[in-house]
């Protein structure tokens, strides 16, 4: 709802409004505040000289005994009590002689700060409020609650048995939203006033100072709207606070709304939940109405008795929803505990995890994944939203039915999410599961223009209340119906039990990590030795072999020539093959000797050095710019001769070959690659290109022994980059490999 203001204006005037020490109380009663150390008259109402013949500025700073002797012997036993804070304590009714003759008064006494406080509330006449009159009402309402078997019958109740026990005209029960506007859920009236039930009354109604008083006091009655307040007068200058009194005088404000609504008598009764205000049991009448105290009292112990029943209620409900979802909950569960990856468990039934926050649509996101279910925004839209989450909204669960308020962009999509729940499932990267309502076109009915009016008054503009009741309609957009209690704890409780499996298989990877850490030493130290102790025997085997070619070679016939032959090449081989092996286990062993490499100059060092196995061939070399790089330059070269010597192999059967040596700048990182037009590769068995020991091609096809790019992968990693391929069966290949970008960075 917008509320139209006009300039200067102050709309926050109402709720700073002082309304605890309004320096007056109603004039239906008598005030006295006595110093609590020495019973010190300090304050008294200005009509003590009306009732009681005494001047207050006489009496003021005096002995309430010497002042008022009679009184104060009479309540002699009570002040010695001390009086407790935030409570009155109604004591009995007694009679007093007044200018106007015997009248009775109810006495109450309450505390504030250092001061008893005492009123004398005069007694209706004709009154009679005895328990026996009172009894039988309040047994009827106490059984009637027994039966009652939903929230709104307990409301109906209430305001019948408020209203048979007070007689005023129109008694409403009326409860607060999480904005503080009040709507009226119950109501019990005669013909003379109008209905307002369903009517809704904006938070500014009941500031916020109003709302603390209605929590802190209980009960609040204004017998005559038209009442002229008198004075309390005082011998200490700061005001006493009365917001523990029955007597207080209310705000002009308030009783300028009452006279508009055309109520000239009010009282209002606090619902309380856990000591909050949750509402308020509100009663009118057309005309000036005085109810005795008793009978407030008697309200107030129904409206507490009331309130249990309600707070039992809804925790009746709340509670038989949070077993229904715990139901879907544990369901969800067993689903995540049976896959290796347990959010596959929430994308595969996507109906139990809708169930359990009562959502049309959801969603997982993490920062490479995006799984949608059900009614939901687009991908771009959910991401676009997944980013706004984890920038501005860290907290574990974030839960609106108004998300466009939040996050503008979502009123693109109000149709599909304009309620959010969502809950975070990883401490460390950003990762959410998010659900979605849709929006819920709702007709609001409000009692009157909820916008405060403002007029100009001598030349001064001032708020007023509005003057007008009649339903003013108001079509509410962009909202979702309300996440209730049990539906975020339901989704809370997931989130820990996700956080949970989160961390325990982090703690089972990082075991395994450290089991395979261990491992890998322990495969590398073999790996060494076996290859170290193996070259010798090779290098006598192909020795040992030429030897005999040569100095036998007479008494070897031809066939014996071919055996020897076969003996030294594959001797041969497989020193290569330990060499080889050998280079790959200390990988993992040498340290690091970092510097800056001029790329291009090593790339035309490889070149000349793969010269010979060029031959005469035609190779068209096709070399881009290089940046620099900062690395090991003995490690990097072997990347470079590897990448290169598989480009001129590989590019054999082609007559005239191509090979591209380039690079590209991306994410902060330098991306090198070699591009070949060779016999490719098919991406099916891309995996395996950079194991140990793996080959895409048969040996008698292209000599070499599996482990080359192993090696390139295994130091590009060590190096904090990556390496990966893209091939095409028959029509090349193009390897890649990225380094930090040390000029980007700079």
């Amino acid at each position: 709802m917008n509320i139209q203001t006009t300039p200067d204006i102050d709309l926050t005037a109402c709720e700073r409004e002082p309304i605890h020490i309004p320096g007056s109380i109603q004039p239906h009663g008598i005030l006295l505040a006595l110093r609590s150390t020495d019973r010190a008259l300090v304050y008294a109402s200005a009509n003590i000289a009306s009732l009681l013949g005494l001047e207050p500025a006489a009496a003021l700073g005096r002995p309430f005994g010497d002042v008022m002797p009679d009184l104060a012997a009479r309540f002699d036993g009570d002040l010695a009590e001390p009086a407790q804070q935030g409570t009155s304590r109604y004591l009995r009714t007694i009679t007093l002689e007044t200018k106007q003759g015997e009248r009775a008064f109810d006495a109450v006494l309450h505390r504030s700060g250092d001061y008893t406080v005492l009123e004398l509330e005069e007694v209706p006449a004709g009154s009679s409020a005895s328990l026996d009159t009172l009894y039988p009402t309040l047994r009827r309402f106490v059984e009637q609650l027994q039966t009652a078997t939903t929230i709104d019958d307990l409301c109906r109740v209430a305001a019948q048995d408020i209203r048979r026990l007070t007689g005023f005209d129109r008694v409403l029960v009326y409860r607060f939203d999480e904005q503080w506007n009040g709507t009226v859920i119950a109501e019990d009236r005669n013909e003379n006033l109008p209905s307002y039930l369903d009517l809704r009354f904006p938070a500014s109604d009941i500031p916020a100072q109003a709302r603390e008083l209605y929590r802190r006091n209980r009960l609040r009655i204004i017998p005559d709207a038209n009442y002229t307040p008198i004075p309390i007068q005082s011998h200490d200058p700061a005001p006493l606070d009365l917001s523990d009194s029955v007597l207080r005088s209310v705000s002009p404000v308030h009783l300028e709304y009452m006279r508009n609504m055309g109520t000239f008598a009010s009282m209002s009764i606090s619902i309380l939940r856990e000591g909050a205000l949750w509402g308020l049991i509100s009663c009118h009448n057309r005309d000036p109405r005085r109810v005795p105290l008793q009978v407030r009292n008697a309200c107030d112990f129904l409206t507490q008795i009331f309130s249990l029943q309600l707070e039992a209620r809804e925790n009746t409900i709340l509670a038989e929803k949070r077993i229904r979802l715990r139901s879907v909950q544990a369901r969800l569960l067993a689903h995540m505990a049976a896959e290796d990856y347990f959010i596959d468990g929430l994308v595969q039934h996507p109906a139990e995890l809708m169930l359990l926050a009562g959502a049309e649509g959801a969603a997982i996101v993490s920062g490479e994944h995006c799984w949608r279910l059900g009614h939901t925004p687009s991908e771009e839209e959910v991401r676009d939203l997944f980013a706004w989450l984890s920038t501005h909204h860290e907290e574990d669960v974030f839960a609106t039915d108004a998300l466009s308020d939040h996050f503008a962009e979502a009123a693109d999509y109000a149709d599909k999410a304009s309620g959010l729940l969502a809950i975070s499932i990883s401490k460390m990267h950003a990762s959410y599961v998010l659900w979605f309502r849709p929006e819920v076109v709702q007709t609001v009915k409000w009692g009157g223009d909820p916008n405060k009016p403002v007029q100009e008054v001598a030349g001064v503009q001032r708020l007023h209340p509005r003057r007008s009741f009649e339903i003013w309609k108001e079509t509410v957009r962009c909202r979702s119906l309300p996440w209730d209690a049990s539906e975020i704890e339901a989704v809370k409780e997931l989130r820990n039990a996700v956080v949970g499996i989160v961390l325990r298989r982090a703690e089972e990877l990082a075991s395994l990590t450290d089991e395979l850490k261990r491992s890998n030493k322990e495969l590398e130290a073999f790996s060494y030795s076996v290859s170290h102790d193996l070259r010798a025997p090779f290098r006598h085997i192909v020795g040992y072999s030429e030897l005999l070619k040569k100095q036998e070679a007479d008494k070897l016939s031809e066939r014996g020539h071919r055996y020897v032959d076969t003996i030294i090449e594959s001797a041969y081989t497989a020193g290569t093959l330990v060499d080889n092996l050998l280079s790959f286990s200390q990988m993992g062993r040498t340290a690091l000797k970092p510097r800056r490499i001029d790329m291009r100059q090593m790339v035309d060092e490889v070149r000349q050095r793969l010269a010979m196995e060029v031959g005469d061939r035609r190779i068209s070399w096709q070399i881009g710019h290089l940046p620099a790089a900062v690395a090991d330059p003995i490690m990097i070269r072997l990347v470079i001769e590897n990448l290169l010597s598989n480009a001129v192999k590989y590019t054999r059967p082609r007559e005239q070959a191509r090979i591209e040596i380039g690079a590209t700048r991306e994410n902060g990182e330098v991306v090198f690659f070699v591009r070949d037009n060779g016999v490719g590769f098919d991406m099916t068995y891309v995996g395996k290109l950079f194991g140990v020991f793996q080959r895409l091609h048969r040996i008698e096809e292209f000599e070499g022994t599996g482990i080359g790019l192993a090696n390139v992968r295994r130091i590009v990693e060590r190096h904090g980059g990556r390496a990966w391929a893209e091939g095409v069966l028959d029509k090349g290949a193009t390897f890649y490999f990225s380094l930090p970008d040390i000029e980007g960075a700079a």
